[in-house]
């Protein structure tokens, strides 16, 4: 029996795979863009060239959500021509008789970090990626949960702003509505900050680094969103961990600063007292690596 597990993380614009060995390593990997309809093919193409003829003893998948987890379907918002498509049993096809499981990317990175990344130690963890969205996924009594469907931990959709923007999910102000990189941007062109047409999340944090006082606000309400989110999802679940990762947390204290202070403000219960914050250390493998961990 090998002891290698085949990892796949399925999304909206890069789809991922790779062999992870028994302690978490990443020992071979591939990823492709996801092509604008029909991705199946790509699948099979990244997950045939990365297990080149290897036997693997389990699959895990960890993909853009929502997903349901029961049926083992999902339906990824970015990916229209993917609505309740079947991977779980599309994937188990490739690969009979070998354990296949799936879960949300948010999940995944959550599991990914606390097994190998800035989560160990932690019993009670929040995983968050604050990147073009806010995703997230939730580590209770050191396993993942995703709750009845697959989707518990979308910190992302927790409501910050009840008369904010108007959200991808229907609904209105949510964290992602002032975090999510483009909505970051797009703050601060409607606040007069002047930038190239192509600017994104990273030429903002350049700005603000360089103390330009709009990009800086920009930086500092999505702080404080995510904070006031990760306070929620604490007092629901008795955390004593966020880590957070993707592009914009890669601006570091410009917006870990406000996080924290949204956290003095909101995370005022005494059970909270000891909950922390930390940047995430696995970067783009998270997932992967909490794929693997599904099958482990």
């Amino acid at each position: 029996m090998t002891d290698l597990v085949l990892a796949l993380d399925f999304g909206g614009t890069k789809i991922a795979a790779a062999l992870v060995d028994p302690s978490g390593s990443v020992v071979r990997s591939s990823r492709v863009p996801t092509p604008a309809s029909d991705p199946w093919d790509a699948v099979v193409s990244v997950v045939s060239s990365v297990v080149a003829g290897s036997a693997v003893s389990g699959v895990g998948i960890a993909s853009a959500g929502p997903v349901d987890t029961v049926a083992g379907t999902v339906s990824p918002i970015n990916v229209p021509s993917w609505q309740a498509f079947p991977l779980r049993a599309a994937v188990s096809s490739l690969f009979p008789g070998v354990r296949v499981e799936l879960a949300g990317d948010g999940v995944c990175m959550a599991l990914g970090e606390h097994w190998r990344g800035a989560g160990q130690g932690s019993t009670f963890m929040v995983g968050l990626v604050v990147s073009t969205g806010v995703g997230g996924g939730l580590v209770l009594d050191g396993r993942p949960f995703g709750g009845r469907t697959g989707n518990a931990g979308h910190i992302g959709h927790i409501v910050v702003e009840p008369d904010g923007e108007p959200c991808t999910c229907g609904g209105r102000g949510c964290v992602e509505t002032v975090a999510g990189g483009p909505r970051m941007v797009a703050w601060a062109r409607r606040a007069g900050w002047q930038a190239p047409d192509d600017a994104d999340a990273a030429v903002l944090a350049a700005a603000a680094l360089a103390g330009e006082e709009i990009p800086l606000e920009a930086f500092d309400r999505a702080g404080l969103a995510v904070g006031m989110a990760i306070a929620g999802a604490a007092a629901v679940c008795d955390l004593d961990l966020a880590v957070i990762g993707g592009g914009v947390a890669q601006a570091g204290e410009l917006l870990f600063e406000p996080v924290r202070r949204a956290l003095k403000t909101h995370a005022g219960l005494s059970y909270l007292a000891g909950l922390e914050v930390r940047a995430a250390q696995l970067g783009g493998e998270a997932g992967l690596v909490g794929a693997a961990a599904l099958v482990r």
